[in-house]
């Protein structure tokens, strides 16, 4: 009987190939998460190293509705698939799949379990990652209010997808209400500040050159006080991943921009479509 190939390893254009590559709050298990575009992604980049930094699957979500469709199956095949080919995956535990902090130190599937990591840049900087619920506030202190938060986040995912479906038959490009409102809410812009400034100090604090970090769905690339501080955004909305360059330079990747340069549709860097390097 002759083999089926699986999906989840058919390319549809050449690879973009970077020394590592760190993605963060895929939200497997939710409506919200948007496997189809992380498995093209995953498809189209190959990488030295792999980081999951945490949030890849939602088990409070889960715990209240199961909902897992084949998308998000082939998705973790296909980073399984990674790790018997020769990629080092890292899988960072976040507060959404915080049971994977029962199994810290242990692989699956040549997977390694932990609940941070050092990476060292091909140009010899220290690196923090870690997904960064440890330093939120109102996960630590308020867990309740959390659980709320999500719910409510859950809820503008789903009025933000009737939206859009309305601006899509008139003729309007996607527009994010969560961004939108976080913006706009002085609090939510407070909360954020406050969150990437106590991970950069703790960076510090260890003697890191920068840090790594996800959590609150929120790509940048920006130094503060001398400290380089990287999220990697996420995969339900923003679509972003940070990837280092064998030179050692990190960036954030925008998948919909890297789609459009497939597509045609937009100019690109250097053959791949990033956005602007650290410090610029």
């Amino acid at each position: 009987m002759n083999a089926t190939k699986d999906p989840a390893d058919e390319a549809s254009g050449p690879t973009l190939r970077f020394r590592s590559i760190w993605i963060s709050d895929v939200h497997l298990g939710t409506p919200g998460c948007q496997a189809s575009h992380l498995l093209e992604f995953l498809r189209y980049t190959e990488s030295t190293y792999l980081y999951l930094v945490g949030d890849i699957i939602d088990g409070w979500q889960l715990r209240r509705r199961w909902y897992w469709p084949q998308s998000h199956n082939d998705v973790v095949q296909k980073i399984l698939r990674k790790a018997r080919k020769g990629t080092r995956v890292l899988y960072v535990a976040g507060n959404h799949d915080e049971v994977m902090r029962h199994f810290l130190g242990l692989a699956f599937g040549g997977i390694d379990v932990c609940d941070e990591a050092e990476h060292v840049t091909a140009d010899g900087r220290r690196m923090l990652v870690l997904h960064g619920d440890l330093f939120d506030a109102v996960v630590q202190r308020a867990r309740w209010l959390a659980f709320v938060g999500d719910q409510l986040y859950m809820f503008t995912l789903k009025l933000n997808h009737w939206l859009n479906s309305a601006r899509a038959k008139l003729g309007m490009p996607y527009w994010s209400l969560s961004q939108f409102l976080k913006h706009k809410v002085k609090n939510a812009v407070s909360y954020i500040s406050d969150f990437e400034t106590a991970l950069a100090q703790e960076a510090r604090r260890r003697e890191f050159a920068g840090v790594v970090c996800g959590h609150i769905h929120k790509a940048e690339i920006r130094d503060i006080e001398g400290v380089l501080y990287c999220n990697d955004g996420d995969w339900v909305e923003s679509l972003t991943a940070l990837v280092e360059l064998e030179s050692g330079e990190l960036r954030l990747v925008d998948w919909k921009a890297i789609d459009a340069v497939r597509q045609g549709r937009t100019e690109h860097f250097g053959g791949m479509p990033l956005a602007s390097p650290a410090g610029h």
